[in-house]
């Protein structure tokens, strides 16, 4: 075994301590929420809090939880993430497949439409007229569908099957698969660690999302909890009828924000580590090659 040498050993020590810098920088403001989110608001105001909770509080947390329009929320924003997420994979990984296909008549046209809406949109107003007049208002779609296709998903996605060896598919014509067999039982297979990433892009954004729900859902039942933590703040900051427990949450308005990021957070954090291991290869596979 070859022994290191010393500039390698220094080299090594200095990489140490510049990744743990950067690990503790990035922990930080994330330990720093959470213990914001169980602090009174004289100490955080005061801004005594740092990595530990002070002047221990749970009235905010107790607040949110008792409340029903909370979890009735809740439920709508795992169904319009759930709902929403299957129907951007659906879309973006058929998209994708075809482009990938450099024999097909059109290609270019076809790449140039989607690049073509990451510059250009047709605004708010028309959107909101679209989406009334096929009537998707109050439902699931208004979400799901406008936002179906992320065009830099779809070009990962592109790349990442073009990376592919041909002669996969062509063996899988020659034993008979359709298309569809083909990309269902070859290619996707062969996928999942990109598929992995583009679920958690998806996901992520679907969950965090609420202009859209805002925007096109009248009734506080069909809100997602976005839309309900939202209220809840302006309702703590600005003195407004919005939200629940207003009146409580007033005296409790120096921790709602960190509340709210942490139930916000807390659901895609637990999920992240179990795709994790797919995001780096996915991405990177997918990348565009120079």
């Amino acid at each position: 075994m070859v022994r290191p040498s010393r500039s390698h050993r220094v080299f090594q020590g200095v990489n140490g301590v510049i990744l743990s810098l950067v690990v503790v920088v990035t922990l930080y403001p994330f330990v720093n929420i959470v213990a914001r989110s169980f602090s009174g608001e004289r100490q955080i105001r005061a801004g005594e809090v740092t990595l530990w909770p002070k002047g221990f509080n749970l009235t905010t947390y107790r607040i949110v939880f008792q409340d029903s329009m909370f979890w009735r929320n809740y439920g709508n924003t795992v169904f319009y993430t759930v709902v929403s997420t299957a129907v951007a994979m659906i879309l973006t990984t058929c998209y994708a497949y075809v482009l990938s296909k450099k024999h097909l008549k059109g290609r270019t046209a076809l790449v140039g439409v989607a690049v073509f809406t990451m510059f250009f949109t047709g605004g708010l107003i028309p959107n909101y007229v679209l989406i009334t007049t096929l009537g998707l208002k109050n439902s699931v779609w208004a979400i799901a569908l406008p936002n179906a296709i992320s065009v830099f998903n779809l070009l990962v996605m592109k790349a990442f099957f073009e990376s592919l060896p041909g002669e996969l598919e062509e063996a899988a014509q020659i034993d008979g698969l359709s298309t569809y067999g083909t990309l269902l039982r070859v290619v996707l297979p062969l996928s999942k660690a990109v598929v992995a990433t583009m679920v958690l892009f998806y996901s992520v954004s679907f969950w965090n999302s609420w202009f859209s729900a805002f925007l096109y859902m009248d009734s506080s039942d069909l809100m997602p909890v976005t839309v309900y933590l939202r209220n809840m703040i302006l309702g703590a900051t600005g003195g407004s009828t919005a939200g629940a427990g207003t009146e409580q949450l007033s005296q409790v308005g120096a921790n709602i924000q960190a509340v709210t990021i942490v139930l916000t957070s807390l659901p895609i954090l637990c999920v992240y580590p179990f795709v994790q291991r797919y995001f780096v290869s996915g991405v990177m596979l997918g990348a565009v090659k120079g």
